[in-house]
């Protein structure tokens, strides 16, 4: 198989959406406390396809653009009700053959919205955000719509790259429900993006997991359950069993705030906020 198949085989038989409206909630939990969630879910759940092929875990890179004030983290901080992030993902360890996302993900209270366009890994290189949706062979209308709302809004906040994020991802998704997902993010850490096209392969990456970070003993993972308007009764049951409290976790602005703490440009949130992405 050429490598141009391969890369239309990895977008057929993909799952991830170009639009997806649903909920999410986030919790940091303890490491001991993954095995048993895990048994706990198993009559409702088996691991994503994307895991097993990648033999129980895959990776995810993030390079998150914003304006040269910050406007999207501002935004976060401030809890607006409507705001959204500029990003481009790809999955895997890069280079690699696997497509790159350019996705914006909208949130409108605790209603999250992503649209996204698919394009090859190789066509991410400088230019391509002053391309046109009809340069790439995009499957609908809703990823042309996409690929043109990105680029709208990057023009429009004049966006610039601003840190690569890379973490490993445990999925799993519902067995009886239209749309439910469990997931596991650990080894989250960060890189200053000084090249938006090198996936920051040509420097160290800083932990952002560790207990030191979140003020804790030992490390932790990012528990997430996403879901559409339905809630499925086991996620409620789930979160009741383990007595999990909603705590929230934006990757995006964690990695701005360290960066802040390591070169003193900004504040970081007090450690007694409430922080809801």
């Amino acid at each position: 198989m050429n490598k141009t198949s391969h890369i239309n085989q990895l977008k057929d038989n993909a799952d991830f959406s170009t639009e997806l409206d649903r909920f999410e909630a986030k919790y940091i939990i303890p490491r001991q406390m993954v095995e048993p969630i895990k048994e706990f879910i198993k009559p409702y759940c088996v691991l994503d396809k994307h895991c097993t092929a990648a033999g129980g875990r895959y990776y995810i890179n993030t390079l998150q653009y914003d304006s040269p004030s910050l406007a999207l983290h501002r935004a976060k901080e401030w809890e607006a009700a409507y705001r959204f992030k500029l990003r481009v993902r790809t999955y895997g360890k890069p280079p690699g053959d696997a497509p790159v996302f350019l996705e914006i993900k909208r949130k409108y209270y605790d209603r999250i919205i992503k649209s996204r366009a698919c394009i090859p890994f190789d066509a991410w290189k400088p230019g391509i955000l002053k391309s046109h949706a009809d340069d790439f062979n995009l499957k609908s209308v809703k990823e042309r719509e996409a690929f043109r709302e990105f680029i709208r809004l990057y023009n429009e906040i004049g966006a610039e790259p601003k840190v690569f994020i890379r973490y490993c991802r445990e999925a799993h998704t519902g067995i009886f429900d239209h749309y439910a997902r469990i997931t596991f993010d650990s080894q989250l850490c960060y890189q200053p993006a000084t090249d938006p096209y090198n996936w920051g392969n040509n420097g160290r990456f800083i932990s952002m997991d560790s207990g030191l970070v979140r003020n804790r003993k030992d490390s932790t993972l990012v528990l997430e359950v996403k879901c559409t308007e339905q809630v499925p009764t086991w996620m409620i049951e789930l979160v009741q069993e383990f007595e999990l409290i909603r705590c929230g976790n934006c990757k995006y602005s964690t990695a701005i705030w360290m960066e802040n703490l390591m070169t003193g440009a900004g504040d970081a949130p007090f450690a007694d906020e409430i922080l809801i992405d």
